[in-house]
């Protein structure tokens, strides 16, 4: 590999997005091409009305689930991820599940250190926090967003301008890869989301390609293959050649991704995996 293509690689910040969409995932959030058609789309559920008495989301996670990940550029090791559940919390009145992404890394000329927390309705999925803590180089940002899904709005905390328009039932990008986690991924399928927090980034496209077994340094598993895209000029672009594959199982953990870069891969592997000791909500009712 080329000094060039390092060169370029950190640059682009495409290694940081990596683990953050890992998710059909969500990095920058977009869309394929309106008239694709690759099997039969299902749309995603419509919101319902809110209700005071729902119940806990049946999901496949708890609690302290922790899943840690190495980013490799080609065959150079340029970082580290994780991606975890932290906490179930309180915001507005509602119980939220809190969530962690975190990657680090770089090169020896450019390193980043970013956290990604998101804070989602527990029996919704809904996302009502979205906080992005960006350390890229000489660039240190915090962007924080608040989010109303019962009046269909969303706040970037500290800029002018107010509410702006959003959609039913929100996701961002951390709480787009667990509402993932949910969903039945049948193969041959392309699900439509139109639930992107910020309206002009859906729908989000993923198509489930195919089942097969792999191995990564965390071990060898049965795994789901799918292809997000969004609307965005990144590795997910309707152009891009990303997949990620998720456990065939019931707990859909991210195994590894892999995407073609004009001037390289970029690959993410899982290495290590706990379930957490928190709560697992095994039916509906659980509390």
């Amino acid at each position: 590999m080329s000094f060039r293509s390092v060169r370029r690689f950190a640059r682009s910040g495409a290694w940081r997005r990596v683990v953050v969409t890992a998710s059909a995932a969500a990095l920058v959030i977009g869309v394929g091409r309106p008239g694709w058609s690759q099997g039969p789309v299902v749309a995603a559920a419509q919101a319902q009305p809110l209700s005071s008495g729902e119940e806990r989301a049946v999901v496949p996670w708890r609690v302290g689930e922790r899943s840690q990940y190495d980013v490799r550029f080609g065959k150079l090791k340029v970082g580290s991820g994780s991606i975890e559940v932290v906490q179930l919390d309180e915001v507005r009145g509602r119980e939220a599940w809190h969530t962690r992404f975190r990657v680090r890394g770089g090169t020896f000329f450019y390193k980043v250190n970013d956290v990604l927390e998101s804070w989602f309705d527990s029996r919704t999925l809904a996302s009502l926090r979205f906080v992005k803590d960006q350390e890229e180089g000489r660039k240190d940002r915090e962007t924080r967003y608040e989010i109303f899904p019962e009046r269909t709005a969303f706040q970037e905390v500290g800029r002018e301008g107010g509410e702006q328009p959003s959609v039913a039932r929100p996701l961002d990008d951390g709480s787009f890869l667990f509402f993932v986690r949910t969903l039945p991924l049948t193969v041959g399928e392309t699900y439509e989301l139109h639930r992107y927090f910020k309206p002009d980034r859906n729908p989000v496209r993923i198509r489930v390609l195919r089942r097969e077994r792999i191995t990564v340094p965390a071990g060898t598993f049965d795994a789901i293959v799918v292809q997000p895209t969004f609307r965005t000029k990144g590795i997910f672009s309707e152009n891009g050649k990303a997949e990620v594959w998720l456990s065939d199982d019931d707990r859909r953990i991210v195994l590894q991704m892999k995407s073609s870069l004009s001037f390289g891969s970029l690959n993410l592997y899982l290495k290590k995996h706990e379930a957490g000791g928190g709560p697992l909500v095994e039916s509906a009712g659980a509390r």
